[in-house]
């Protein structure tokens, strides 16, 4: 199997090595794709220093400033895709999500029957370290919002910690993908549940970043609600 990583990056400077390393020590033969917004900090230059280390490995994508989270994954899955993966998976580089889940999304697919493995806090309670109360509030309640809207039964829909299969890639149209920030997860998980494949949780704990700063914004919430309000009533064919 061939099994890539995605880890969008923008002044990830003090976690960039430590991911990557953490990523590539792994048993299961990942590789990984860092796809760089034009970090000011060197973000690139890190990654750039560490591929003659982990050669055929470790690959860089360098984009002109910040295009968006969605945009970088879609990148990704393309570029994925034209060099014939197999397991291709959503990762931040922050830490938040555990290195060491990796094998346990890619088991859900790979061994027990899973299109796509998505690693959830919500699904057994609330599984989230160091976050303010206000966030994960939001965060909760974005998932409970898009159950009530689309009657989708996943309980942590906006989860950015996934593995996809080929042949969900391969069949959502992602030309057609049209939310680019917090909603993009949300679009993916349900375009792909609408196609007909099986979507399983596998339960993480997220632990807030503790090096670096976060890139969310007001924006991309507004674009998750009145998105999912369209997604509502769009029709979805392969």
């Amino acid at each position: 199997m061939k099994n890539l990583v995605i880890i969008p990056t923008y002044n990830e400077v003090e976690n960039a090595e430590k991911i990557i390393r953490a990523v590539l020590g792994l048993p299961g033969g990942f590789e990984i794709l860092i796809i760089d917004d034009g970090s000011p900090d060197g973000t690139a230059a890190v990654v750039k220093g560490l591929q003659t280390e982990f050669e055929g490995r470790l690959q860089l994508l360098e984009r002109g400033g910040k295009q968006g989270l969605g945009t970088a994954y879609l990148t990704g899955f393309k570029w994925a895709l034209e060099r014939g993966y197999d397991y291709v998976f959503e990762m931040d580089a922050d830490f938040s999500h555990a290195p060491s889940d990796l094998p346990r999304l890619l088991k859900a697919c790979a061994e027990d029957g899973a299109d796509m493995a998505i690693g959830s806090r919500y699904c057994n309670g609330v599984s989230v370290v160091n976050w303010p109360i206000g966030r994960i509030l939001i965060s909760y309640f974005a998932s409970v919002y898009v159950r009530k809207v689309l009657g989708f039964k996943i309980y942590d829909s906006t989860a950015g910690f996934i593995c996809y299969s080929r042949k969900v890639l391969d069949t959502i149209k992602l030309d057609e993908v049209q939310m680019k920030g917090y909603g993009f997860q949300i679009e993916m998980k349900y375009t792909a549940h609408k196609l007909g494949f099986k979507l399983a949780e596998v339960p993480v704990i997220f632990i807030n970043r503790k090096e670096g700063t976060s890139k969310m914004s007001g924006g991309i919430f507004g674009e998750a609600f009145w998105g999912v309000i369209k997604l509502r009533f769009r029709r979805f064919s392969k």
